[in-house]
This record gives structure tokens, C-alpha cells and sequence, in this order.
């Protein structure tokens, strides 16, 4: 690699080292590093340094952090939640299970996984602060319960995945494709509740099904109304004080005594959730948009709470997501990216090759578009499989899973929206709990998906 393609990438390193130690958006240095190395090594204009500023995953993430807070505002959210929990009669350790497969069936319908999880997150985090359960651990299951069904016949990446595939002159079945995804998002979602119950119990915490702690404080005067609204900002002492575990209150307490009566204007904004399903999963339509109309129908019922809503969107969410998304495509025209697919492929043993080329597109799916990297990299991998050393639908279901279970990161669109909709916690730590667990799953994804998708069916 030629220094013009290894500065970026230091720099790209250094932005996180200094983030880590500086209090400082770290998409502000991302902005910065996007006009040095497109200004100074590309002589790009400003512009050109912004064509790929992603201004759908913005307007996306203010829509929906938009209207959901005005539905927060008039306590439909509350009210959603506070069915869900009656639903499943007070057994709240079921209910990241209930959002897991209702992610999965909205995606496997055909809708795009951001979509899905903006759909989804805001009553899942506001569950997770209402409940105190880990917000990590909701919006992971949220997460893997999107990218699970999103390889499906019917839905935009499995129908990508497959035309790219036959373009080539190859084949898959896409129902082995959709199920090996939906296989693979399930074991992950396993290990994660299983990882932090481990997790727990090394601290000394008893430990529920979400993976958060019991509530060691008093239950008598201390689980009241009055405090079930307000969710730590990080774990106990028994945890300690990453705020990685939460603890949830007792579930008894979580019931109302009786249902607290349906105001018009919460009517209308169930309503409106229930047309902005149907436009976005029937018709299509972008989320983005409808969102921010269906939050202007709302702020018309109380004028007042419109600035409110407008400042509670996640700014900082949005001007992390630009920044480094807006570097990491600069990253891109320089060639780096491409590259290392290059040097991956030259490895020549075959497996090696799949491993490498997981690695690759799962590490940068982690910052960029996984959609694109899938068009980008998969293509890289055909000439492998037409010499039939390895399974086709093996590699190709490792190649695009290893795209899309890394978007737990907070500078992807589903990470993002978590953050942005996170509830009771600080976000600075939570973007540290969720940058630290999407380093985890991209150093341990990749392999599980070789592992499972490549070397076991090649040793068969």
C-alpha cells in the first residue's frame, strides 16, 4: 500500500484514540479528516469531499427521533409500553425476545432494516429505561432481530445478494440464505444474552433473562410510581459503574393498578404510527419523510412542546453518523478499502481468503454502508467460487451476515438510531458501551460466520 492509502487510514485510527481520551465528538474529527485527505491528497472541492454525505441516515434518524419525541411528550410511548408489559403479564424478561421477532418478521416482509429498527427502537429503549434493563442488550436484540430476517426472498438485501450472485453465471437458493442469516443473528443474540449474564454473575449480581441484574435496593417505598419513570444512568456498584448492566425494578410494581384512560391526542398518535407502518412497509415509502410529516400533525396538537421535540432530537447522533461516514467514504476514493480486498485476494488459499475477505467487509461495514460494501465486495469473491473449492451459498452468506450484524456500531444507521433513541443513561457512555460491544462483534462475527458457513460445510 502506498502512503496516500495508508495516511488515512492512521488518521482514521488516531481519530478514535483521541475521541476515547477527549471529551469531542468524534464526528467533528471526521469532518476534518474528510477535507484534509479530499482537499489536500485528492484535490477534491467541497462537494466532491461531501457527495456521500449520508443526508438519508440524517434525515432518517432526525425524523424518527422527531416524532417519536412528540409521541414521548404526549405519553403514547408510555402507553405502548405499559400495554406491552401487561401483555406478557409482567414477565419483562420476555419481552427483548418480542421486539427481537418482530424486528425479524418486519424485515423478512420486505422492509429495509433501518427502517425496521427506527420503527422498532424508540418503544424498545423506552421498555429498556422504563424496566431499568440494560439498554445495551435491548438495542442489541432490536439490531439482530432486523438484520435476521433481512436476507428473506422478498426483502432488498436478499434479493441483492442473490442478483449479484447471478450475474456472475452462479446460483444460490435464497431460503438457505435467508435461513442461515436468521441461524446466525438468533446464535449471536444467544451469546450476547448469555455473554453479559456471565458477565454479571462474575460481579456478584443476580441475573435475569435480559442480561441485566436484579435490583438489590429496598422494594417497599422504593418501587413506587414516583420512581419507576426514571431508569439509572449507569450500572450499580455491583457493576461497576460501567452502566453495561442495568437493573430492573420488580415487575409487580411495573402494573398499574388500572389502565390510565386513552387521551384523543394519543388516539391520533397511534394513528399515525399505524400509517406510517403501512407507508413504509406496504408502500415503501421513506421513513425519513413521513416521520417528520406525522411528527408536524402531532406538534399541532400542542404547539408548546414542538421546540421540546426539536431539541430532543439526538444532534450529537447525527453529527457523529455524518462525520465518520462522510471520512470513511473519502477512505474509500483513495483506494484503501479497495485494496485491502486486492491483498486479501492474492492470499490464494482459499479458506484463508474467505476469512480475510470476512474480516475486510465486516470491520469497514462497521462505518460505511453495508448494502454498498455487499455490491462491492461479494463480486470479489466469485472468481473464488467458480473454481468450486469452497460452497457458494456458504461464502456468500458469510460475506453478506459479516456486512450487516457489525451494524450494532453507533456510526451505522441501526446502531445510530439506538443511540439517538436510548433513554436514562448518558449518551457519551452509551456510545462507549455500544462502540466497545461492536468491537467485539467485529472481531468475533466474522469468524462464527466462517466457521459456520464456510469451514463446516467444505469439511462435510
Amino acid at each position: 500500500m502506498t502512503s496516500v492509502e495508508v495516511l488515512p487510514l492512521i488518521a482514521l485510527v488516531a481519530m478514535f484514540v483521541i475521541a476515547t481520551f477527549f471529551p469531542i465528538n468524534i464526528g467533528i474529527l471526521g469532518f476534518i479528516g474528510a477535507f484534509g485527505v479530499g482537499a489536500f491528497m485528492l484535490g477534491y472541492d467541497d462537494k466532491e469531499i461531501l457527495a456521500a454525505f449520508p443526508s438519508s441516515i440524517v434525515l432518517t434518524i432526525i425524523g424518527v427521533t422527531y416524532f417519536f419525541g412528540m409521541a414521548k411528550k404526549n405519553g403514547t410511548i408510555d402507553l405502548m409500553v405499559n400495554a406491552c408489559i401487561r401483555a406478557v403479564r409482567g414477565r419483562v424478561t420476555v419481552v427483548p425476545w418480542v421486539f427481537f421477532f418482530c424486528a425479524s418478521v418486519l424485515t423478512a416482509l420486505g422492509t429495509f432494516s433501518p427502517a425496521a429498527v427506527a420503527l422498532i427502537s424508540p418503544a424498545a429503549m423506552s421498555f429498556a429505561a422504563r424496566t431499568k434493563m440494560s439498554p445495551l442488550v435491548m438495542g442489541i436484540m432490536t439490531i439482530n432481530g432486523a438484520h435476521a430476517g433481512a436476507f428473506s426472498p422478498i426483502s432488498v438485501s436478499g434479493v441483492l445478494v442473490c442478483d449479484i450472485v447471478e450475474k456472475s453465471g452462479l446460483s444460490i437458493n435464497p431460503w438457505t440464505l435467508f435461513f442461515a442469516s436468521y441461524g446466525v443473528n438468533l446464535l449471536l443474540s444467544v451469546l450476547t444474552v448469555v455473554g453479559y449474564a456471565t458477565l454479571a454473575r462474575t460481579r456478584n449480581l443476580e441475573f435475569s433473562a435480559t442480561g441485566s441484574a436484579i435490583a438489590e435496593e429496598p422494594t417497599g417505598t422504593g418501587g413506587g410510581a414516583g420512581s419507576r419513570d426514571h431508569a439509572p444512568t449507569g450500572g450499580g456498584s455491583g457493576a461497576g459503574g460501567t452502566g453495561l448492566l442495568t437493573r430492573p425494578v420488580q415487575t409487580d410494581v411495573l402494573l398499574d393498578a388500572a389502565p390510565t384512560p386513552v387521551t384523543r391526542v394519543q388516539k391520533l398518535t397511534l394513528a399515525l404510527i399505524g400509517i406510517v407502518l403501512v407507508l413504509v412497509l406496504v408502500f415503501h415509502l421513506p421513513i425519513s419523510f413521513i416521520a417528520i410529516a406525522a411528527g408536524a400533525v402531532l406538534a399541532f396538537t400542542d404547539l408548546s412542546k414542538q421546540n421540546e421535540a426539536i431539541a430532543g432530537i439526538s444532534w450529537s447522533t447525527v453529527l457523529l453518523v455524518a462525520g465518520m461516514i462522510t471520512y470513511i467514504s473519502v477512505l474509500q476514493e483513495v483506494g484503501t478499502i479497495d485494496h485491502l480486498a486486492t491483498m486479501a485476494i492474492t492470499i490464494g488459499a482459499p479458506l484463508l481468503v474467505a476469512v480475510v475477505l470476512c474480516y475486510v467487509i465486516g470491520v469497514t461495514s462497521a462505518f460505511a454502508s453495508s448494502t454498498a460494501l455487499m455490491a462491492a465486495v461479494i463480486p470479489m469473491a466469485l472468481p473464488l467460487l467458480h473454481t468450486g473449492a469452497l460452497p457458494i451459498v456458504g461464502v456468500v452468506a458469510a460475506l453478506a451476515i459479516s456486512a450487516t450484524v457489525v451494524d450494532v456500531s453507533p456510526f451505522s444507521t441501526n446502531g445510530a438510531l439506538v443511540l439517538a433513541n436510548a433513554q436514562g443513561i448518558a449518551r457519551p457512555r452509551f456510545y462507549r458501551q455500544l462502540l466497545l460491544n461492536s468491537g467485539v462483534v467485529v472481531a468475533v462475527a466474522p469468524a462464527l460466520c466462517w466457521l459456520v458457513l464456510v469451514v463446516v460445510p467444505t469439511l462435510l
